[in-house]
């Protein structure tokens, strides 16, 4: 039994007449009574009586017609699903974000973009540090990822810049300098620097830890938080101060205050990385999004 005898049968079974039903499927009256026939053979028994003017069902057409509808339209809802796939309009896609961007509006504008223009595709989100989702991506357990730069391991994916942010500084509200409006970083030289973990972002790291090595910080007296994120909580608690992101200062906090770095020369790319062979569809149109701004 063939699908096309099944689409057929449907189509004369719903006008209840060949010349319109073959109309409809785009043949011949014919070709389309000679199909009708072969799947009648098939079945054993008359599915249609001929009529004067049109058809109508036998009891056994009757009995035929919501299996044969259903299968069709199953039929056609798989084939629909399979070419969204491919277009990349429909399906699953996995996007990994590093947590030090958790805070990035240009990230999450760029996903609801893509909400809005792919409503049938499901954005499966995975959180994890740079180390985990630049081997994940690697692995292919994610189809792409939004991570922080500098990055040294993002060299082996293709890369696109979606926000560049500077680095502020985080100080207790109560610090004697929290009301200033910019610092030198010569100037918290004896704080206690509290740092994320080196394997978050290793790249970045570096680049704080020297640059604050460079203005007088002692390595000594660096304190480990688990995250970016988290080590606003220690400052907030006075354990020290921080060096973070400008888009984390949206976290509102009575017990924090964020200034600016005076002649900053730290700055942080959030990107969005994808492998290098075989990008899917939807990363693809998640790119044109991310190209249109």
């Amino acid at each position: 039994m063939e699908l096309r005898h099944l689409r057929y049968f449907v189509a004369v079974a719903e006008t209840l007449h060949f010349t319109r039903a073959a109309e409809m499927l785009g043949i011949s009256q014919p070709p389309l009574s000679q199909q009708i026939q072969r799947l009648e053979h098939e079945i054993g028994t008359p599915l249609l009586k001929r009529l004067t003017r049109g058809v109508e069902l036998t009891e056994a057409g009757r009995a035929f017609l919501p299996d044969a509808l259903q299968i069709v339209q199953l039929a056609d809802h798989a084939l629909e699903k399979a070419r969204g796939v491919a277009r990349g309009m429909s399906g699953q896609m996995s996007l990994g974000f590093a947590s030090s961007v958790a805070f990035g509006t240009p990230v999450f504008e760029l996903i609801g973009r893509f909400r809005a223009r792919y409503p049938a595709m499901e954005l499966i989100t995975r959180e994890e540090n740079m180390a985990l989702l630049m081997q994940d991506l690697r692995d292919g357990l994610l189809d792409a990822a939004f991570i922080r730069l500098p990055c040294e391991s993002s060299k082996a994916f293709n890369l696109r810049v979606i926000a560049t942010e500077r680095m502020m500084i985080a100080l207790p509200a109560g610090h004697a300098l929290s009301q200033q409006a910019s610092l030198a970083l010569t100037q918290l030289a004896e704080e206690t620097l509290i740092m994320f973990p080196r394997e978050v972002a290793p790249s970045l790291y570096e680049l704080i830890v020297s640059t604050c090595l460079r203005a007088g910080f002692c390595a000594s007296r660096f304190q480990q938080a688990p995250q970016i994120a988290s080590s606003l909580g220690m400052v907030a608690a006075g354990s020290g101060i921080a060096l973070v992101p400008a888009s984390l200062c949206c976290i509102s906090n009575p017990q924090l205050r964020f200034c600016e770095i005076e002649n900053n020369t730290l700055f942080t790319d959030i990107a969005f990385a994808w492998r290098r062979n075989h990008p899917s569809r939807s990363v693809l149109h998640l790119l044109s999004l991310v190209s249109e701004g």
